[in-house]
C-alpha cells in the first residue's frame, strides 16, 4: 500500500506567527518524511488567507525535489482555472524532469470568490476554464506537444521544451470531484482524490464516479482505485487524540468558511455554476454547530485504533493509496512533528504491508522500464 503526507499549509497560528518561518517548517516537515519512510507529501494551492498559505505546489515540491531522493511529488490540488496551460505543462514538466519522474498530479476546480478575484480569473468561467485547460494540459504532457482553442483563448500548435520524460498515465487524478468536473476526469482517464472522509458509523454515499466513468468510457470498465486523504489525530491516550485532533479540524473550518465565504449571503448567486452553493451558506448562529459535527470526522485515537480505520476505509474504498494530513489547523511545529513520528512509528509499517489491487508505485515503476 501507497502511504504519503499531506499538507495544507494551514496556518491557524495566530497573526504574530511569521510566515516565512511557518511555510520554511511545513517544507522541512516534507522532507523529513523521505527519511520517516512515507512514499510521497502532497501539497495544496490557495492564496490570500490563513485558511493555506502554499500559493504555488509545483516550486515547492521542485525545492523538495532537490532535498530528497526517492520520494513520490503531489498535488493536491492545482486549481486548474487560475493557471495559462501552457506555463502550467511547463512547470509540471520541469518539476518532473528536475525530480527524475517523481511527480504526481492531482487537479482541482476552485471555489473561494476572494481568490478567483484577487488571482484576476472571472470565476463565471471557471468551469469552462477547468474542462478546457484539461483537455489540452493532459494531451501536451502525454505528446510534448500542446495546442488549443477554449476559455483560456487560442494555443497556436507548440513543442513543450524540454519535453516530458516519461507518460502520466497513472499517475493523475482529480480530487472533489462533482457535477461536469467527473465527466472530464472520467474522459481524460484520471483517478478519484477522495478527500473528505465520511464520519465512522454514517453510510457511505454511492460512487457517483463509477457510474459517470462506465458512461464516459462503456460498460464493464473501471476507473482508476482512488487515493484517500483525511485528518488524524493519533496519541497513547485515546481521549486526548480525540479531543485535540477535532480541535485542530474545527480551527481549519472555520478558517475554511471564511476563505470560501460561506459566512457571507448572496455572493454565490452571481457567479454561474456556483449558484448552488448558496445553500451551504450559513448563518452566524449556524456556524459553530456545523463546526463542531465537521470536527467529528477527524480520524483519531491510539496508533491501533488509527489502524483499525483505517482498514475499515480500505474496505469501503479499495483504495490504491492513503495521503493521510497528520498535522492541521494551527497545530504547533512541536506537536506536527511528534504526530508524524508516532505516525511513522506505530502506523506506517503495517500500513504499507497491506495489499493493493492497483498501486500507484506499479505505475512509476513501469514507467521506468
Amino acid at each position: 500500500m501507497h502511504v504519503g503526507l499531506a499538507t495544507g499549509f494551514a496556518h491557524q497560528r495566530g497573526k504574530d506567527y511569521d510566515d516565512a518561518r511557518f511555510v520554511r517548517e511545513e517544507v522541512e516537515n516534507l522532507v523529513l518524511a523521505e527519511e520517516l519512510g512515507f512514499d510521497s507529501v502532497w501539497i495544496t494551492e490557495h492564496h490570500f488567507s490563513d485558511y493555506s498559505v502554499s500559493n504555488d505546489p509545483l516550486q515547492l515540491l521542485t525545492y523538495i525535489a532537490a532535498k530528497t531522493r526517492h520520494v513520490k511529488l503531489g498535488t493536491q490540488c492545482i486549481i486548474v482555472p487560475w493557471h495559462n496551460p501552457v506555463r502550467l505543462a511547463e512547470k509540471i514538466v520541469n518539476l518532473d524532469i528536475l525530480s527524475g519522474g517523481r511527480a504526481i498530479l492531482g487537479f482541482g476546480g476552485g471555489l473561494a470568490p476572494h481568490e478567483f478575484a484577487g488571482l484576476g480569473i472571472d470565476q463565471n468561467k471557471a468551469r469552462a476554464l477547468y474542462t478546457d485547460i484539461l483537455e489540452v494540459l493532459i494531451p501536451a504532457l502525454e505528446t510534448g506537444v500542446i495546442e488549443g482553442e477554449g476559455a483560456f483563448g487560442t494555443i497556436p500548435r507548440r513543442d513543450l521544451r524540454p519535453a516530458p520524460i516519461k507518460s502520466f498515465e497513472g499517475r493523475k487524478f482529480c480530487g472533489s470531484l462533482s457535477g461536469n468536473s467527473m465527466y472530464t476526469a472520467a474522459k481524460l482517464g484520471c483517478g478519484n482524490m477522495v478527500l473528505m472522509l465520511p464520519q465512522r458509523g454514517k453510510d457511505v454515499p454511492p460512487d457517483k464516479y463509477l457510474e459517470v466513468w462506465q458512461e464516459v468510457n462503456g460498460p464493464g470498465t473501471t476507473p482508476p482505485p482512488p487515493m484517500l486523504s483525511g485528518n488524524y489525530y493519533i496519541d497513547e491516550s485515546a481521549d486526548y487524540a480525540e479531543e485535540q485532533g477535532r480541535k485542530y479540524l474545527g480551527n481549519t473550518m472555520r478558517a475554511a468558511i471564511r476563505n470560501y465565504s460561506l459566512d457571507t449571503p448572496g455572493v454565490f448567486p452571481k457567479i454561474a455554476g456556483y449558484e448552488h452553493y448558496e445553500n451551504m451558506v450559513l448563518a452566524p448562529e449556524a456556524i459553530e454547530p456545523y463546526v463542531e459535527e465537521f470536527a467529528k470526522g477527524a480520524v483519531t485515537g491510539t496508533p491501533q485504533m488509527i489502524l483499525d480505520r483505517l482498514w475499515e476505509l480500505k474496505e469501503i474504498y479499495n483504495p490504491q493509496g492513503f495521503f493521510p494530513h497528520v498535522y492541521f489547523g494551527g497545530m504547533s511545529q512541536e506537536d506536527a512533528r511528534k504526530n508524524m513520528h508516532l505516525f511513522a512509528e506505530k502506523v506506517l509499517p503495517e500500513l504499507k504491508s497491506w495489499q493493493a489491487d492497483t498501486s500507484i508505485d506499479d505505475r512509476f515503476l513501469e514507467a521506468a522500464e
